[in-house]
């Protein structure tokens, strides 16, 4: 990846892949999960147990092959479960109804089963070895020979082994291969050698797309996008121009919400049923309720709650900001660390100023009150229900119920100093001109 960040903590969808790779073993239901991490990598194993708390951890010293890396599970095997499922941090397009398909096999008498899938290129992935419907062996790219090499039914890495045996066929692991690895795939001439039977689960290859780099990264990236958008779109949500909206895995859209093109969901967001939401707006960690209209170019950042039928539009950035029902914020405003009443109106221009360079304070603005355009409310400061601010104020004192407020120099008129001023500049100019 050439990156300070370990591959399985690079993001697709707002999540880690690690994370996504945890979601789909907790969505099928695994009574118990361990995770293999390298040595010194506390950063994975932290990310492991923000998921799935009851993780247990193992470290491999040794890269000695992905047998070896199982094997530095032993104390979760010795347990001897019903199942073992091998699943890999980077695969992270695997879902929990292929993982429930792994375990089928098992309950029929299966000791392991592959995940495989139909490469359109098989270069470099190893080769199932089958007889009618069973696993016979699994042969490495490095190892097959050249009739093998022309198998196109391909290794998707994914395993899963019966618990009462796993450890017996796993103990059986050598290094007799190109690579001088323990190979997890072994497992299968193994249990073979043991008079167990193997089998086949299929997959697509896009579920099984492995990351190795930062192209594979976007690739996954576009493949749990198009996924995102086709179960919106099923929901009951419209998509304009689908590719160009990105989600993210928690995005939650209810019925009969539009989504114009270019807008960004990051991690965090329901949109109720009804909203609209224009084109070129982002918007992360945020509540938007029934009716609601945002955008176009809307920014709603983290603790942004728009009430129904409030209106966010062109400009405007929000922060740790309750919206009330009706309110309109409609352009070049920010809102940070706040509240508006209902059917409030925020003129074009105001900010709250929440922010003196050491701690944050809040402005609540209360129901019906009226904002005027480029105003700067100065926190912490109440503006009363019904309450007028004049345009271009400064108000750093509350406002009470139904006053009008303004905090600006008085307007001061001049008859004719226009005229007077260009006349003078026009003189000064002749001037200027005749002494060159």
């Amino acid at each position: 990846m050439k990156s300070n960040r370990p591959k399985v903590l690079h993001e697709i969808a707002g999540r880690s892949v690690l994370g996504h790779v945890m979601a789909a073993v907790t969505k099928v239901g695994a009574a118990e999960v361990s995770v293999v991490v390298g040595p010194d990598r506390d950063d994975v194993a932290r990310e492991a147990r923000n998921i799935v708390p009851s993780a247990h951890i193992f470290v491999q010293r040794e890269r000695l092959g992905t047998g070896h890396a199982v094997l530095s599970a032993r104390e979760a095997l010795e347990r001897r479960p019903d199942d073992v499922i091998v699943v890999y941090a980077d695969t992270p397009l695997v879902t929990a109804e292929t993982l429930a398909r792994l375990r089928e096999p098992l309950a029929k008498g299966a000791a392991v089963v592959g995940l495989g899938f139909e490469a359109r290129d098989p270069t470099g992935y190893g080769r199932f070895i089958m007889l009618g419907d069973e696993l016979l062996d699994i042969r490495e790219h490095k190892d097959a020979s050249e009739e093998e090499r022309r198998i196109t039914l391909c290794n998707g890495g994914l395993m899963a082994l019966r618990g009462d045996v796993a450890l017996d066929i796993l103990d059986q692991l050598e290094t007799k291969n190109a690579q001088k690895e323990y190979y997890l795939t072994d497992a299968v001439s193994i249990a073979r050698r043991l008079g167990h039977r193997s089998a086949v689960v299929i997959a697509s290859e896009e579920e099984v797309h492995g990351i190795n780099d930062r192209a594979q990264l976007a690739a996954a990236e576009r493949m749990i996008q198009e996924r995102l958008r086709q179960e919106a779109m099923v929901s009951g949500v419209t998509l304009v121009a689908p590719e160009t909206v990105f989600l993210s895995h928690d995005t939650q859209l209810g019925r009969d919400v539009v989504v114009e093109p270019h807008v960004v969901f990051g991690p965090g967001v329901t949109i109720e049923d009804g909203v609209i939401i224009h084109s070129f707006s982002h918007l992360e960690g945020t509540h938007v309720a029934s009716g609601a209209g945002i955008g176009p170019y809307a920014r709603l950042r983290p603790g942004a709650s728009i009430g129904p039928r409030a209106k966010v539009g062109n400009f405007v950035e929000i922060k740790n900001t309750e919206l009330g029902a009706g309110a309109k914020v409609s352009h070049l405003t920010y809102l940070g660390d706040a509240s508006v009443g209902a059917d409030a109106n925020i003129g074009a221009g105001t900010i709250t100023c929440n922010y003196d360079g050491f701690g944050k304070y809040r402005t609540e603005i209360q129901d019906g009150a009226f904002v005027g355009s480029n105003s700067s409310l100065v926190a912490p400061i109440t503006i009363g229900k019904g309450a007028f601010v004049g345009s271009g104020s400064v108000i750093t004192e509350n406002v009470p119920d139904n006053a009008l407020s303004l905090g600006r120099g008085r307007q001061v008129i001049k008859e004719d100093w226009a005229t007077e001023f260009r006349d003078k500049a026009k003189a000064a100019k002749h001037q200027s001109a005749k002494k060159v």
